[in-house]
């Protein structure tokens, strides 16, 4: 048994903010994404222009170095505005900047995700759904999202993963998640291996929660599909 020093509670508290960070992330992320897919699709050409320049700015810019020119850069333009109707200092607060940043690389990503996947659905799923009269917004919700969705699931899923880890980025603006309190505990107890390990197990513990939620998100989403081929 690992002797935590007293320190156990400030892991779960960690693991708490990091389980809630990657999930804020996540719904700002799918929700990027969408519109990121959507945009890139698009017949009007700056619409793909703009996908474009964002998909490929946040999957070209590593993750660490947009997380501090959020956290940074929002503190400077908050204080521009603010001066301007003579307002005292303002900045988005760790959870706030660590979520922007997360959350708009995982949507870049999630961007290329889905456009792929809705470039398999085959067009006259859509021509049938205009041929019994549905409005494209009732096209879009009950005919491509839902076989779109299944189809970029698993990319998604793995996307997550890589979102979950990257939450330990977020300690170098203060955010007290499970890395920030596993380097607090290593300087008080002087023993890095200990808190470190733990980390890492708690890592792989949400890990392989998430990994059992996603597999029965798969099986769900394929039901008719796996029964039609059996």
């Amino acid at each position: 048994m690992i002797d935590l020093q007293g320190f156990g509670a400030q892991l779960a508290l960690g693991t708490w903010m990091t389980v809630r960070i990657a999930f804020a992330a996540l719904m700002l992320g799918l929700a990027l994404g969408l519109l990121g897919a959507m945009a890139k699709v698009s017949p009007i050409r700056w619409v793909r222009w703009l996908g474009d320049i964002y998909s490929t700015i946040f999957r070209g810019v590593p993750e660490l170095v947009i997380i501090l020119l959020v956290y940074f850069g929002s503190a400077a333009v908050l204080n521009g505005i603010g001066e301007m109707f003579d307002l005292d200092y303002m900045e988005l607060n760790p959870f706030a900047a660590g979520t922007l940043a997360l959350g708009s690389t995982f949507g870049a990503y999630a961007t290329e995700v889905f456009r792929g996947a809705l470039l398999t659905i085959p067009p006259g799923h859509i021509e049938a759904g205009m041929a019994l009269g549905l409005s494209k917004g009732r096209i879009f919700r009950r005919i491509v999202l839902p076989q779109m969705w299944r189809i970029a699931l698993p990319g998604l899923g793995n996307l997550f993963m890589v979102l979950m880890k990257d939450t330990a980025l977020v300690s170098v603006i203060g955010l007290e998640e499970v890395m920030r309190k596993a380097q607090i505990a290593t300087s008080v107890t002087k023993q890095p291996f200990t808190f470190y390990f733990a980390a890492a197990a708690i890592y792989l513990c949400i890990t392989i929660v998430s990994m059992t939620a996603l597999q029965f998100m798969e099986k769900r989403a394929n039901r008719g599909i796996r029964r039609s081929r059996a």
